[in-house]
């Protein structure tokens, strides 16, 4: 007779054998543990968007939500305004034709948009071209559906851009897609035509799907760029974009991805299989968000400029250099050689000013020597975190 609790002697698949709890999973944990003592730790390590959505969008929710008949399940396909919205969005700030019937899908979140298209692509063995630095998701996500992980390195000395020469030195015979991301995180770097036209290229040269992640354009940036403006790309590139970053919308889930008729059919095919629709309601507000005239963008913008200017003070009290032309809604800073690694410096920031920023490491070997501040905290928590770092 088995004992009570006792737990059976079960097994996780194997894919879980090589990826491991979300970084910020496990580190916010331990800080709510620490808040729980009394620490009150200011946390500039996650990139969740403080500020609200347009008041448009947040009144058109809650008009839309008081309806009687819009609590059932959706489309999977998303209804023809959110489509039509995400479609002259992009014509109108990246000068990109979409149809709105056949090359967008939208999403609940793009980070599921990453799974979803692995799964719809990538067979086990496939090779996925993934940057070091770059987005932890790119490499758990290929990892969890059994893809061949081959890391490609982005230097300070680049400019954070993928090295062109250097990936075709290297087998790209299996290779099926490659994950970028301009403006990219962590490093703030910002895309160019020049450089999403060698991507375009680089795809349709070898055959591999160029994977393009679209969140941070509007953010502290004057001319958001999308691949899909590269004559032929649609032939070869999938974007993802997000309302998260763009329209302060990260706890709504709600973003897109954009492609050809072909590629949007296969993600949708796995899609269909293992979620449902979005509420409606929100479905509705995104329509509305998406008509933010240029002011509403520039006001946010303002924002994030003076937190951008503390976060640049708190580097330099950390001795830590950073390019003053980055974009996004971070600030990445190389540590001073007297410390070991970023892991050591955000540790003595925690634990001597209770002050909690990101350690470069995460995201790949090759971020081991820098840091990263989020600038999604309100002024007074940046300068008071900028007081308790001075201290130490």
């Amino acid at each position: 007779m088995l004992k009570e609790n006792k737990v059976c002697d079960i097994k996780p698949a194997n894919r879980l054998l090589d990826v491991e709890e979300y970084y910020f999973s496990k580190k916010l944990k331990e800080i709510a543990e620490m808040n729980s003592a009394g620490k009150n730790v200011i946390n500039l390590g996650i990139g969740s968007p403080d500020l609200p959505p347009s008041k448009e969008a947040i009144q058109t929710f809650c008009k839309e939500v008081q309806k009687d008949d819009v609590h059932g399940y959706q489309s999977y396909v998303g209804i023809p305004e959110l489509r039509q919205g995400f479609a002259e969005w992009y014509k109108t700030w990246y000068q990109v034709e979409l149809n709105p019937k056949t090359e967008i899908q939208p999403l609940i979140g793009s980070k599921e948009g990453i799974l979803h298209i692995s799964l719809a692509f990538l067979n086990p063995g496939d090779g996925v071209l993934v940057p070091n630095p770059g987005y932890p998701t790119y490499s758990s996500v290929s990892k969890l559906v059994g893809a061949n992980l081959i890391s490609y390195n982005l230097d300070e000395e680049n400019n954070w851009m993928p090295d062109f020469e250097a990936l075709e030195q290297l087998d790209l015979s299996n290779v099926k897609l490659m994950w970028v991301n301009y403006p990219n995180m962590p490093t703030g770097a910002n895309g160019s035509i020049a450089l999403f036209e060698e991507l375009v290229a680089f795809g349709r040269k070898n055959g591999i799907v160029i994977c393009h992640d679209n969140p941070y354009s509007f953010i502290l940036n004057d001319k958001p760029l999308s691949v899909l403006s590269i004559p032929g790309a649609k032939n070869i590139c999938i974007e993802l974009n997000s309302m998260s970053k763009s329209h302060n919308m990260p706890g709504w889930r709600m973003a897109m991805v954009a492609s050809n008729e072909q590629f949007i059919q296969w993600i949708l095919k796995v899609k269909s299989n293992v979620d449902s629709g979005q509420f409606r309601p929100m479905q509705s507000a995104v329509v509305e968000a998406l008509k933010a005239p240029a002011s509403w963008y520039s006001g946010m913008n303002q924002v994030y400029r003076k937190r951008r200017d503390l976060a640049g003070q708190i580097m330099k009290a950390l001795d830590c250099n950073y390019d003053e032309n980055q974009v996004g809604m971070f600030l990445w800073g190389k540590i001073p050689d007297t410390v070991k690694d970023g892991a050591e410096l955000t540790d003595k920031v925690l634990y001597d000013s209770n002050v909690f920023i990101t350690p470069g490491f995460i995201f790949g070997s090759a971020g081991n020597r820098y840091v990263r501040i989020s600038l999604c905290s309100k002024e007074e928590q940046l300068a008071e975190a900028l007081r308790r770092i001075k201290r130490i």
